[in-house]
Formats: structure tokens, sequence, C-alpha cells
């Protein structure tokens, strides 16, 4: 676990993570010698609020785009899971298709029924090349389509997680419809009666996160 604690570690969060381990150093001492250190913690704990502030609020775009991309970051399924009190994933896009790249279904948030859905990574090389690194296919796009057609038909409203690079850029993407599909979700969505809650957890490369964005603008979202 440190192994990849220090793998996964971006160089500008470095001062942070060495005073989070001096923080825990002087907690385990204070437990082995039973000495009272509450005070010490006390201001080591607002010394790390603080520069955790002064390091994420000046970063740059690049480190931005790290800090959006990095494989620890909570991903779709991790936050329906967190926040819905009941879940069922539902697959497939009624055209022989289930794209893994897409993940959505129906969970219970504080008592009422709603359809989540958004794009899934995943934690490493292997599983990210199974989930396509969170870039849908055509059939992605209407797996979600299905699901949100289903959202609005019973009233339940949608929440999308949106974290993607793009679209799938292959080009088996084009001959299958992507940018048809993505069109026809955008018409689609601005007739649904019900809320469609968006919220960016990662990255949001413009097409592949219209899709089921319903192209609302940044205070929408």
């Amino acid at each position: 676990m440190a192994n990849e604690r220090r793998t996964l570690l971006l160089e500008f969060e470095k001062p942070l993570v060495e005073l989070e381990a001096q923080i825990q150093q002087v907690r385990d001492k204070s437990s082995e010698f039973g000495v009272d250190v509450s005070e010490q913690i006390r201001e080591l704990e607002e010394r790390a609020k603080q520069l955790r502030y002064e390091i994420f609020s000046k970063l740059t775009p690049g480190q931005t785009l790290q800090v959006a991309r990095h494989p620890r970051r909570p991903s779709t399924l991790d936050y329906i899971q967190a926040i819905s009190e009941e879940w069922i994933e539902l697959h497939g896009d009624r055209r022989g298709s289930d794209d893994p790249a897409i993940v959505g279904g129906i969970g219970r948030l504080n008592g009422r029924p709603v359809v989540m859905l958004g794009q899934q990574k995943g934690r490493d090389t292997k599983d990210n090349v199974a989930r396509n690194f969170g870039m849908a296919s055509p059939g992605g796009y209407r797996k979600a389509l299905r699901l949100m057609e289903h959202a609005n038909r019973f009233q339940m409203p949608i929440l999308t997680f949106i974290d993607t690079p793009a679209a799938w850029a292959g080009v088996d993407a084009e001959k299958f419809g992507q940018g048809e599909a993505i069109a026809y979700n955008l018409r689609e969505m601005f007739r649904f009666e019900v809320p469609i809650i968006c919220t960016v957890i990662g990255e949001g490369g413009v097409r592949g996160s219209l899709g089921h964005w319903g192209g609302r603008s940044p205070a929408d979202v």
C-alpha cells in the first residue's frame, strides 16, 4: 500500500503528505508513551489545513488535469454506492450492446427512487482497458438514453456523473453512429420533464460528456 501511495503521489502533494505523516508520527508517539500532545497535533492539523488550501487553490491548468485524472479519485460507482440507500445496476441498450464505460441503474436517495448514471473509469490498466478509459461508445449513449427515458416515464429524477476525457475516438465509433447518438440524446433530454442533476466528478471532455449532460451551462451543473 505504501509503494502504491508513492507511485500515485503527485509532485505538488509531497509537502502536504510529509506533514500528514509527521502528524501521524506524533499521534503514534503519544499513544506509545502516554503523553498529551493534543495542542501540538491541533497546531499541525491547522498548518496542514492551510497548506492544503494553498496548494489546491493555486494549481496550474496542468496540475488541475492531473488531479482530475488521478487514479485514486472516486468513480461514478463509488459515489453511487456512497449516497444511495439501494442500488440496482441495469445493463444494455436494447440493441445488443452493453458498454462498460457507462454504468447506470435505479437507486433510492433519501427514500426517493432516482436514476443514476455516468462514465466509469478503471483503477488500473487492465480495468481501464475493459472500461475503455471511461470513453463511451455509441451503444453507451443509447444505454444512457434508455435509462433516462425510463426515469422520465416513471417521474424519477436523473443524477448523472461526468468523468471522461472524450467520447470513444475509434473509427468504429463513427461507423456505428457516435455523432448521431450524442445529438439524439441532446434532443431527447431537452424534452424530459424530470429534473436532471449533473455533477462533474473528474474531467468532462465536451463531446464525450454531452451525451448525458444535456448541453447545460456550468451554472446548471
